[in-house]
């Protein structure tokens, strides 16, 4: 295993290997590899004013297709671009087929892209445990947007906004059903929705969700911030500058606001974590037959959850 100062040389001389295994560091549940990554993380500092984009969207909207797409568009303007996609973990076998950078080939050869694919390890939020620690390394390598996307828009989507500052959803025409299948709370806090597969035969059907999605965000949404509706095609590269425009004009309304933005998100990390450690030391504390007999007494429901958590933590006193 490397030291600090390894890593810290490996991010100086631009290794995006370094950035890997720094990644790959700040997710091992090891307790040895735990505290390394805290080093790490103290250790590296970072003043590059770096753009923290969501990216979201139904199944099969084709996020990696609009990624890739947006991201070599950047690339080109000569920005740095780190992607961070989250994959489902199979509940079943625990695995996960973390198969972006396949999915997007041309923007994993660019020389000023990085592709990092992590398996959720079924955390709820659509993001891994460990993104807002990836997102820290990629600041501090240089980049300048970081693109996170998620595994797909659900009931808990909505942790990806407490981890960027712009969260942008993807959404394909069809208005009436994807309406009705999108959760309220998600439409509540986006910043912008973009309409993908606008082009051929699906242009006319993509502009008219684009009038529909704005009425739902008009009657939604009544604060400063209107999030535009755009529509794009990924596979034509139409509407993606404007998109990023629309970006640019978003972080001019954020203005000073952009610090207090990600200062209630270090909160709200804070929050998080406290409740992470607290559980990790309950489980070490709590006698392993003990809780076994606790789990089957819940399961045959002899004991009420509720009881049963009093008891644990009676036995803990």
């Amino acid at each position: 295993m490397k030291t600090v100062e390894q890593f810290v040389a490996g991010f100086k001389a631009q290794d995006k290997n370094a950035l890997a295994r720094a990644i790959t560091l700040v997710e091992s549940t090891l307790p040895e590899h735990r505290a390394l990554s805290q080093s790490l993380l103290s250790a590296l500092k970072t003043t590059k004013a770096t753009k923290r984009i969501g990216v979201s969207g139904t199944p099969g909207v084709g996020k990696s297709t609009f990624i890739e797409s947006f991201g070599t568009m950047l690339t080109a303007q000569g920005l740095r671009v780190a992607v961070l996609a989250v994959d489902p973990t199979s509940q079943v076998s625990g695995g996960s087929i973390l198969g972006d950078k396949t999915r997007m080939e041309i923007l994993a050869r660019d020389p000023k892209a990085f592709i990092r694919p992590s398996p959720s390890g079924g955390t709820l939020g659509g993001v891994a445990r460990r993104t807002r620690e990836a997102i820290l390394l990629c600041e501090a390598f240089g980049f300048d947007v970081i693109l996170v996307e998620t595994v797909g828009v659900g009931q808990s989507e909505t942790a990806v906004a407490r981890l960027v500052d712009c969260f942008v959803m993807l959404l394909q025409p069809g208005a009436g059903d994807d309406l009705q299948g999108i959760k309220r709370g998600i439409l509540e806090l986006v910043d912008m929705v973009v309409v993908t597969k606008a082009d051929g035969s699906q242009k006319n059907a993509a502009a008219q969700a684009c009038h529909h999605y704005q009425q739902a965000l008009h009657i939604l949404r009544q604060e400063s911030w209107h999030p535009p509706v755009l529509a794009c095609s990924a596979v034509e590269k139409t509407g993606l500058p404007e998109i990023w425009d629309a970006v640019g004009k978003y972080y001019a309304h954020l203005g000073l606001g952009l610090e207090d933005k990600r200062s209630s998100q270090r909160l709200h990390w804070l929050e998080e974590a406290i409740s992470e450690a607290l559980q990790d030391w309950f489980t070490t504390k709590v006698s392993a037959p003990e809780l076994e007999r606790v789990k089957k007494l819940v399961q045959t429901g002899h004991l009420p959850v509720a009881q049963a958590v009093e008891n644990l933590l009676a036995s803990l006193k």
